[in-house]
């Protein structure tokens, strides 16, 4: 989907960065750092939304539940890409469906809760839909990436405000229960789906669905995404990359290319590559300058593949494009 570049000022800067320090803050709460009326910021966080700069959800970590994330890569017949995404678009347990290159290849990330699910799209689905020529689907083992993303500029709160931001939680949770499928599934639509809202997807009542939610965020079994969407913000070139790094290096070199500002996402995994990097640039010629100087400044980095993103189908949510916030 095409996106219209949105002017965003200091007070959305400030708001976006209370985000990511605390998705689920109260208007109140966020104003009163910021220095702005719960109003405005109910506003503002509307507009944002309304107009697709954001798509605020919550994540948990399926590996919890013997599930995993998975990166799949799939090259199809010519003139059938585009029905095969739309497809993995509307299922619940994808994000991040992409066309690549000329428009034959597809980027999916995958979230299975368990083995089981994992192998019902990845061996048979996947590998019996006839337009599908070839899949390589590679785990992730470990994630690099900060919260906020380059692109967004220069962090506009201070530390003080940061501080005042950040959560309080209770007692952690144990672990992920079975139980907790509907709260997450709810999340993962909308992650400041008021408690009520929640309750009504639960079954519970809405001081356990705000307990639960503070345990689990204690206990770093969920967390949120706040997705930006670059194009929104003037950036309109996105890029795949798969590099090869020595497995020595591997971390050292992941959290370096986490730091860049063009990197949206930097995660390890297996495959022929180690080290898969989303790119955020504002055209193909800072594209051409990141590859040629930050990313060949890396001397630990190999091999690297490059797939410019043709067409986002899914973001981070639920959700396919094609369907209203």
């Amino acid at each position: 989907m095409e996106t219209d570049s949105v002017t965003v000022d200091s007070v959305d800067r400030k708001l976006l960065h209370a985000l990511h320090v605390d998705a689920r803050a109260s208007f109140t709460r966020i104003g009163e750092v910021i220095g702005v009326s719960e109003r405005t910021v109910a506003r503002r966080y509307a507009r944002l939304r309304d107009s697709r700069v954001i798509n605020l959800v919550g994540i948990a970590d399926p590996s919890r539940l013997g599930g995993a994330e998975w990166v799949v890569r799939m090259q199809c017949k010519p003139a059938s890409a585009v029905g095969v995404a739309e497809a993995l678009a509307r299922r619940d347990d994808t994000r991040w469906v992409a066309l690549l290159s000329g428009g034959t290849e597809i980027s999916v990330s995958l979230r299975a809760w368990s083995a089981r699910e994992r192998d019902d799209l990845i061996l048979q689905r996947l590998h019996g839909t006839a337009p599908v020529v070839s899949v390589t689907a590679h785990s992730v083992l470990n994630v690099f990436s900060t919260a906020r993303h380059g692109f967004e500029g220069p962090a506009p709160l201070t530390t003080g405000q940061i501080a005042a931001l950040q959560p309080q939680h209770a007692a952690a949770a144990d672990a992920l229960l079975d139980a907790d499928r509907s709260l997450l599934e709810a999340l993962a639509v909308d992650g400041r789906a008021p408690h009520a809202a929640l309750a009504a997807a639960t079954g519970w009542s809405e001081s356990t669905v705000a307990r639960r939610i503070r345990a689990l965020r204690a206990a770093d079994l969920l967390r949120f995404d706040l997705d930006v969407n670059a194009a929104a913000l003037g950036y309109h070139t996105e890029a795949r990359l798969w590099a090869s790094v020595p497995p020595a290096h591997l971390a050292q070199t992941g959290a370096a290319v986490a730091a860049h500002p063009e990197v949206a996402f930097c995660a390890a995994t297996t495959g022929p590559t180690n080290l898969l990097i989303a790119i955020v640039c504002r055209d193909n010629r800072d594209f051409y300058r990141y590859l040629t100087e930050r990313l060949a400044a890396l001397p630990l980095i190999g091999e690297i593949q490059t797939a410019p993103v043709i067409r986002v189908l899914k973001r981070a949510g639920r959700r396919p494009l094609s369907q209203p916030a």
